[in-house]
């Protein structure tokens, strides 16, 4: 979720009193329909049909976008006469709707409605295209407005990307009415199953957890060789995976790591590359991740509990090459590790914050162990707020920050995902989607990895412009049925779109969770980004890996992904050693040995008896070289000394 304080996504409006009760009092009275529909609650006994639970949401959500987030990026406060009527027009709109929802379904309007319900589709669409301008920027509203409009001419289109013709008013109520466009898949997610961890998300925020994992990965960590670039990855994965946003992960703990490892020795770009690639990882992390695994989850029919699982091992394996990194870094810079009295002890920190873990530990368990998927969030985010409201950690005031904190994320998320539910609705009902996979086979040929290479690069230049939400949900509706064609594993098809699309975070010239960092480090942009390129390399290297080897995604026999998980560690090992010129056992290596760890690093990333042993081959010839040329070193020292 994003905070309010620093975003490039989006600069929220902070509102005076009688604009911000406003939107307090619709963000509450959202969460609370939803809770009844999702529950099943009944309350007053009160029971709504799918698509006016739906529209009654956007009267309460989508309408304040328009108070929130103001239409030119400014720190006013006042909300202009136009930003208001925009909030009238589109509660006014959403409202029409609601109220005639089951006429929209029984009577089939969506192919002949009144005059007005036109006129409100075409209102509706108009502000959610201007709601995702506000939200996620130019780029993805001119991609809205493209693909939204498409249906009107792909009549004129040639070949695949040709579709029967469809007149203004059939598109713009395909577009608002129809099950498929502004009220598909996307927003149904959000509403049903992904408004409880947002929920939970920000009451750890609230209750004070950022610091509580800032805090326990110190006392863990902070002792160790490299202690705080540690404590960066360790706190940036554990936040990142519960408020699911790269940049909100890099100014929360970024703030308070950034400056720990400079102060350790890490230089200023260095330690800006570690919290930006730490917190991209953050967002890939289970046990929630971000909102994309709950779109994924239900793309793919599957339980979320089958995505997060599918996810962890390439999660860990991206942070164990973080951690070895700068582990080796601090080890060939011989940095120092903290006095003993400048951290905490364990048991202080629990004893002030365990029940921050023991929510997680809730939740988790709910989550894998019971499979409540729609119920864990509520219970763990009650387990954690009626905690820290009996240790007096938090006050009543707290709890109105919480909903407040609560709004500004379900607003943002579904804002973004209005309009990109256009796009696949027009992608959708004129079957350019479906055409499009068919001609991307034919275009590579049947070659798998042109079509991978074809999907990586796809991901990257619009995750460049986009939210990982919106470049995710994009591809989602055009690249996988393409890819599992040619034999791959859906669930890895689906993980690859969604971390090359996060890649651009830390890849120039975007960059943008270089450019925060890079920020708060002081420091330029270019030079963070570039550097988070080669820390984070490996990042380019594990959607190939799990897309082409399922096992790193637990998908196969439990021998085969015994064996293809600790391969890809040793793999892992040996490129990082490549990486920092420093190896265990050995100390500071040369290229010879560097080139050899690479090479063998990179044939163990490809499954296979042979590579493996190719590899394998390698890394003894690396380690032999390694010690040839430090017991050389050894010996001409003596000499040179003498």
């Amino acid at each position: 979720m994003e905070s309010a304080e620093f975003t490039f996504e989006a600069q929220e409006r902070n509102l005076r009193r009688f604009p911000d009760m406003i939107a307090l009092f619709m963000g509450a009275a959202g969460i609370l329909v939803a809770l009844n529909h999702i529950l099943g609650l009944r309350i007053m006994g009160i029971v709504l049909v799918e698509n006016v639970f739906l529209y009654l949401e956007m009267v309460l959500f989508l309408s304040i976008t328009f108070l929130l987030y103001p239409a030119r990026k400014t720190a006013s406060g006042a909300v202009p006469w136009y930003d208001w009527l925009l909030f009238v027009c589109c509660a006014a709109t959403c409202g029409y709707l609601a109220l005639n929802g089951e006429n929209i379904v029984n009577l089939g309007w969506v192919y002949r409605s009144p005059v007005a319900a036109t006129v409100a589709s075409g209102l509706l669409c108009l502000l959610a295209l201007e709601a995702v301008r506000r939200v996620g920027g130019t780029v993805i509203l001119v991609v809205c407005a493209i693909f939204g409009a498409y249906p009107i001419i792909a009549h004129l289109m040639p070949g695949f990307l040709w579709a029967p013709r469809l007149d203004v008013g059939t598109v713009l109520r395909e577009h608002a009415l129809g099950a498929e466009s502004i009220l598909g898949q996307p927003i149904r997610v959000v509403m049903t199953v992904l408004m409880g961890f947002l929920i939970f998300g920000a009451s750890l925020i609230v209750t004070g957890g950022g610091r509580f994992f800032m805090d326990i990965a110190m006392a863990l960590l902070g002792r160790t060789r490299g202690g705080t670039a540690k404590v960066a990855i360790m706190s940036s994965a554990l936040f990142g995976s519960l408020s699911g946003s790269v940049l909100s992960n890099i100014v929360t703990t970024g703030r308070l790591t950034i400056p720990a490892m400079r102060k350790a020795g890490y230089p200023a770009t260095y330690a800006a590359a570690v919290e930006a690639c730490a917190s991209t990882g953050g967002t890939l992390m289970p046990p929630v991740m971000g909102a994309v695994a709950f779109i994924m989850a239900d793309f793919l029919r599957v339980s979320y509990v089958e995505v997060a699982i599918a996810a962890l091992v390439p999660s860990i394996l991206f942070y164990l090459a973080l951690v070895l990194q700068v582990d080796m870094f601090a080890a060939r810079k011989k940095l120092t590790v903290p006095a003993m009295e400048d951290l905490p002890s364990v048991w202080e920190v629990l004893g002030r914050g365990w029940h921050h873990l023991g929510g997680l530990v809730l939740l988790t368990y709910l989550l894998i162990g019971m499979r409540l998927e729609t119920y864990a969030p509520y219970y763990a985010t009650v387990f954690v707020v009626g905690v820290s409201l009996l240790r007096r950690q938090i006050g009543l005031l707290d709890l109105l920050k919480l909903v407040r904190e609560s709004i500004r994320t379900i607003v943002n998320i579904f804002a973004i995902l209005a309009g990109i539910g256009m796009v696949i609705g027009a992608l959708t009902f004129t079957g350019v989607g479906a055409a499009f996979s068919r001609e991307l086979i034919l275009f590579g040929g049947n070659n798998t990895l042109l079509l991978l290479g074809f999907g990586a690069i796809t991901s990257f230049i619009l995750g460049m412009g986009m939210t990982i939400t919106a470049c995710y949900l994009l591809l989602a509706t055009i690249l996988p049925s393409a890819l599992v064609q040619q034999g791959l594993d859906p669930m890895a098809v689906h993980l690859f779109i969604l971390y090359w699309g996060m890649l651009s975070f830390i890849t120039p010239p975007v960059a943008l969770g270089a450019m925060a960092a890079g920020s708060v480090a002081g420091t330029k942009t270019m030079p963070v980004g570039f550097k988070s390129m080669r820390i984070g390399a490996i990042l380019f290297v594990l959607p190939f890996m799990f897309a082409l080897n399922p096992e790193l995604i637990l998908h196969g026999e439990f021998i085969d992904c015994v064996a293809a998980v600790v391969t890809a560690c040793i793999s892992i090992v040996l490129i990082s050693q490549a990486m920092e010129g420093w190896a265990y056992r050995v100390g500071p290596i040369g290229m010879v040995p560097r080139a050899l760890f690479l090479l063998a690093g990179g044939m163990l990333l490809s499954p296979g008896v042979f590579t493996d042993s190719v590899g394998g081959a390698a890394a003894v010839a690396g380690f032999a070289a390694a010690w040839f040329g430090r017991a050389r070193a050894e010996t001409q020292k003596p000499a040179a000394e003498a």
